[in-house]
């Protein structure tokens, strides 16, 4: 089942990921919202992270203090 938040307006995105490699090697791990299921569909929020609602209602993954 795929992580879904709905935002103040109404709007339900879902929680995906995508790593990626640079050409030193390191990797990366980028978080997203989409409106959409793609491919990266995540079933929860990665640990040590939280989801907020900017201010004009876009998700966003936080770090936890």
């Amino acid at each position: 089942m795929a992580f879904s938040y709905t935002n103040k307006r109404g709007n339900t995105y879902f929680l995906h990921s995508k790593t990626s490699t640079s050409k030193t090697g390191k990797r990366t791990t980028l978080f997203f919202f989409a409106k959409e299921k793609k491919d990266g569909v995540l079933d929860a929020v990665p640990t040590g992270y939280m989801v907020a609602e900017t201010a004009n209602g876009l998700p966003v993954l936080k770090k936890k203090a």
